[in-house]
């Protein structure tokens, strides 16, 4: 049988299913388990490619002759396309379905990265980032509508707790691979090779990928029944989807749709301090050298990356023993904001060195125990327009991260290194606030308030 053969997808009786569960040669399949490895890999391919510019970036300049300033436009490019192609990328995801969309904007973005090895100058390379930027904007909305197909809502804070894992894990080991790379064969190949990457996974992905897991070979009739559920009459649950327009109004005129951004803003404004000062922050005020650099500057990475199949793992566990979304998620993530900002305050203020690096990785260890709930309330309150829904909080997340670095940059250029902490521990207590009082994962966005349900 190919990998597109439909299953009989009849209803099945309770009995039946109990029959099928029963029978050691009719367990459920893992079909679900290796899309999860699928996409997964792709959040580790997007995250490469967006960091593997900070490895070439001096020797980029030096061959193109750019200014540090003119070297930040282009750094810039990405984050003001991937902003700005949240909401568009998400809604194409909802329309044409996950499979035909991401596998063409990995494409897209492959090129993309390829084209920014292939720059002659300040332009070309401009327009390869923002280029860039736009490919990857659908990645992960169109990923997460991809994934709600896929499994059921006593999962979904797992799932998105392991695949943020994989980016973490991307942005601790890229710059030892693309440097290694850089060294044998120059900073052009880091482009042609991890764009290279993508066009493997989109191939893969095209072929193995089904928007419906009852068309896979690899889903048998117990595992269709764990993913969608039952009815009372033991038949498994259909996949409800109806063609009907985008409903914007209701979107974008949500509270709750707001709140959910808003509670996202604070948790990437947070996050982004360590893609983007934190090595600075060691090298001139801990005075670290660059060899330690190397060693300590990923301890909060991977503690992060614990934080998140820990945060994931325990948000769904809570799903399990409540049956309540609004106590799975926010029994987790409010917490993490909160540890994480009281952590923020000694970091800053020690004058150890070891103190500092510990209490940081700690407090993106709870920080991280927000993306997994953060990401699995738009698959709760978006239905089928979730990728929508999650566009438009990945772009509001997008806008605070820019802020992070201009606010630390403003305080270490006046050689105030307590300040922008103190800030940033205030966003993490705003954030849990807005978690335990404002965000509803059971009132969706998309529907009428008479027909709120619990999708």
């Amino acid at each position: 049988m190919d990998a597109g053969a439909k299953l009989d997808t009849k209803p099945t009786l309770v009995s039946e299913h109990k029959a099928v569960i029963d029978n050691p040669a009719s367990k459920p399949t893992k079909g679900r388990s290796a899309v999860l490895f699928l996409i997964s890999i792709m959040y580790l391919i997007c995250y490469m490619d967006r960091s593997n510019i900070s490895v070439a970036q001096p020797e980029i300049g030096k061959a193109f002759g750019l200014s540090k300033t003119s070297m930040g436009l282009v750094l810039s490019a990405f984050t003001w396309a991937y902003a700005v192609g949240q909401i568009p990328a998400g809604w194409l995801g909802d329309r044409f379905g996950p499979k035909k969309v991401l596998t063409a904007i990995m494409s897209w973005w492959s090129v993309a990265a390829v084209m920014t090895g292939a720059a002659a100058g300040m332009t070309s390379l401009f327009s390869a980032r923002l280029l860039l930027g736009l490919g990857e904007a659908g990645a992960f909305p169109v990923a997460s509508r991809g994934m709600q197909f896929w499994f059921p809502r006593s999962e979904r804070g797992r799932i998105q707790g392991t695949t943020h894992f994989f980016s973490r894990f991307a942005v601790a080991v890229t710059p030892f691979i693309a440097g290694s790379v850089m060294l044998a064969f120059g900073w052009r190949a880091i482009f042609y090779i991890f764009g290279s990457l993508g066009v493997i996974w989109s191939v893969m992905f095209a072929w193995y990928y089904r928007n419906r897991p009852e068309e896979h070979r690899s889903v048998n009739q117990a595992e269709l029944a764990q993913i969608r559920g039952l009815n009372p009459d033991g038949s498994i649950k259909p996949l409800v989807t109806m063609r009907q327009e985008t409903p914007w109004r209701r979107i974008l005129g949500s509270p709750n749709m707001w709140y959910i951004a808003l509670g996202y803003c604070c948790f990437f404004f947070g996050t982004n301090f360590y893609l983007t000062w934190y090595p600075t922050y060691l090298r001139e005020h801990r005075h670290l050298t660059l060899q330690a650099l190397g060693i300590i500057g990923s301890v909060p990475l991977f503690a992060g990356m614990a934080g998140d199949l820990i945060g994931g793992s325990l948000s769904d566990l809570m799903f399990k023993r409540t049956g309540k979304a609004k106590v799975a998620r926010s029994i987790v993530a409010a917490p993490g904001f909160l540890l994480s900002g009281i952590f923020l305050i000694p970091a800053a203020m020690t004058a150890s060195v070891w103190t500092s690096v510990l209490c940081l990785a700690t407090s993106f260890f709870f920080l991280e125990f927000v993306i997994g709930p953060a990401w699995a309330v738009p698959m709760d309150v978006g239905g089928q327009f979730s990728g929508t829904v999650t566009g438009v909080m990945n772009m509001a997340g997008a806008l605070a991260a820019s802020v992070t670095p201009l606010v630390f940059g403003y305080y270490f250029g006046k050689g105030s290194w307590m300040i922008p902490f103190f800030i940033s521990s205030g966003v993490m207590f705003l954030g849990a606030l807005i978690w335990v009082f404002l965000i509803d994962p059971e009132r969706s966005v998309v529907e009428a308030p008479a027909t709120n349900g619990r999708g």
